[in-house]
């Protein structure tokens, strides 16, 4: 969806300036923010799709200046209401007011290392043939979408050409809405960045792996 997390190619925002010796963490409550989001997302109760869209849904004005683990926390905090596992005042008081709600799985201290080396592999078997293939000439869809969607506003409608095939993997667009993985082909594209950004960017390119239902033929 259109919203204040895609930012690129928009100005008005500045430069980005790296912190120099950047830690993971500047305060401990950011660690029990990641830890936090860790632990209920192994439960399996949404996917890593949906908790992405729940971030995109925060405010524009909140989004861009609470800073990168309290967006983190807001995207839980509106998951666990939607899905019932804690009410707004439980939040507020940081304190249950009811039984707990059994979940499906549930994330031990003595398991993370190996869980997150584990991964969770996105990769599908196809069940139709690859639209495109390597060389081909693709156009990226033009026009915004109300859904979750991992096509950046700066590359659509631009034309690209495949440079590589990824095989099938899940589509976050329907995984995000409780839709389904629905398994689709998966390509690296190649696009002219001066095209996508300017004359300033002549002679770089710009690499993005996009999913089938956003390209077309160009």
């Amino acid at each position: 969806m259109d919203g204040p997390h895609d930012l690129g190619g928009k100005p008005g925002f500045g430069p980005v300036v790296p912190e120099p010796n950047e830690p993971v963490f500047h305060d401990a409550w950011e660690k029990r923010a990641f830890a936090l989001t860790l632990a209920m997302g192994f439960t399996g109760t949404w996917t890593i799709d949906t908790s992405r869209h729940a971030r995109e849904r925060i405010p524009p004005a909140d989004y861009l200046t609470i800073g990168y683990y309290r967006v983190w926390l807001e995207g839980l905090c509106t998951l666990l209401k939607e899905h019932d596992l804690a009410s707004a005042d439980e939040i507020a008081s940081g304190k249950s007011a009811a039984p707990p709600v059994p979940v499906k799985r549930i994330l031990k201290a003595s398991d993370v290392a190996a869980t997150l080396a584990k991964g969770g592999p996105a990769s599908r078997e196809p069940d139709a043939p690859a639209r495109f293939g390597v060389g081909d000439r693709v156009r990226t869809l033009a026009a915004g979408v109300d859904h979750h969607t991992r096509l950046p506003a700066y590359v659509r409608g631009q034309i690209g050409t495949i440079a590589q095939v990824h095989g099938c993997h899940v589509f976050a667009d329907t995984n995000a809405h409780g839709r389904g993985e629905c398994p689709t082909w998966l390509y690296g594209v190649a696009f002219d960045a001066a095209t996508v950004f300017g004359p300033s960017r002549a002679g770089d390119s710009l690499h993005l792996d996009l999913w089938e239902p956003y390209l077309e033929p160009a």
